[in-house]
């Protein structure tokens, strides 16, 4: 019967090969004294939900050029944050930045602890354990996906996600060692991100080979075990996107709640089971004859377009006219401008 795993031979293994990412103090800096600047290790873990460390990184570089501290942020345009976070989808954790980033420096400092950390807006059990451990060096349980697979594998746990999740984190608590609680966090998502992988688990060069229950079984790649997963439905809709000579476009602001809240978008009826004809402004539409497809977490969405030149003096019934920035706007309304655009040709 295997033994359980050592976090000591983990650790040896992170100071060996822990991954260089632009939040993160290395383990010899650690061990020379260099903390980690919790104002980075929140905007990292914040960016990071949901989304990968490819595509988080040039993000965070980009935010903490502008936004150095977290007092920066705090004072930051609305906007202009929403604009630079374009792309990295799930808008809500953009709006609860702000939020977070305002309590925080109107306190002064970030909570030191796990509970008060969770009481900020956008940060739930994850992302305070992360940033309490990190930050902190509390020794507090990490559980992401990587770390999921992690237990799933060593402990042969063999129940289907997300039925699984309370004895993966027993588990994974019953790891988590008193010294260096942070390095060891990093160490476990480590293995998952870059040996413990989902497809072809490189076991052969796992520091926790010897004692992983799933290898012994040689079932380690099947693990861990998912429920079916239900279909997405899909949606209809129609985006309207008009432009008038002096280069303005018509745009609308989202409701504050809900999907893509708070963004700017084009006008049109919700999306539902059908498209319903919407039109914002009287004009000659046209029908470019491009279909923006697009997926979000629940429901796939098929997005018509009508487009329209409208002259200077048009007054439109919702939304204004206004210059816009491609980077300004949601993923899959960029899309729709990007056929708008060379649709309407000057």
């Amino acid at each position: 019967m295997c033994d359980a795993p050592k976090p000591a031979e983990l650790l040896a293994w992170y100071d060996r090969h822990a991954r260089n990412l632009p939040w993160r103090v290395s383990p010899a800096d650690r061990a020379a004294g260099i903390l980690p600047d919790p104002y980075a290790v929140w905007l990292s873990e914040i960016m990071l939900q949901q989304t990968t460390v490819a595509a988080v990184r040039d993000y965070f570089t980009r935010f903490m050029t502008l936004w150095p501290t977290v007092e920066a942020l705090a004072a930051a345009d609305d906007d202009r944050v929403m604009g630079e976070w374009a792309g990295l989808g799930y808008y809500a954790r953009a709006r609860n930045l702000l939020k977070c980033a305002r309590v925080v420096a109107a306190r002064g400092n970030f909570p030191r602890t796990c509970e008060g950390l969770q009481d900020l807006p956008g940060i739930g059990p994850y992302t305070s354990a992360a940033i309490a451990a990190i930050a902190y060096d509390l020794s507090e349980t990490v559980l992401d996906g990587n770390v999921e697979r992690v237990m799933a594998r060593v402990f042969r746990i063999e129940t289907p996600l997300p039925d699984a999740k309370p004895d993966m984190k027993a588990r994974a608590a019953s790891l988590t060692p008193d010294t260096r609680p942070g390095d060891y966090a990093q160490a476990v998502m480590d293995l998952g991100a870059t040996i413990c992988t989902p497809k072809s688990p490189a076991c052969g060069i796992c520091p926790w080979n010897a004692n992983c229950k799933g290898r012994r079984a040689g079932v380690q790649a099947a693990l861990p075990a998912r429920k079916p997963k239900t279909p997405k439905p899909t949606r209809y809709g129609i985006a309207y996107l008009a432009r008038r000579g002096d280069g303005t476009w018509l745009v609308e602001r989202r409701p504050e709640q809900g999907l893509l809240g708070g963004m700017l978008g084009w006008p049109g009826a919700a999306w539902g089971d059908t498209a319903t004809e919407a039109p914002p402004i009287p004009a000659s539409w046209s029908d470019p004859g491009v279909e923006v497809r697009h997926t979000f977490t629940h429901f796939h969405l098929k997005l018509a377009l009508r487009v329209a030149s409208v002259p200077n003096t048009a007054q439109p019934q919702v939304g204004a006219f206004q210059k816009i920035r491609p980077s300004d706007l949601p993923t899959v309304m960029r899309k729709a401008f990007d056929v708008a655009k060379a649709t309407l040709t000057d």
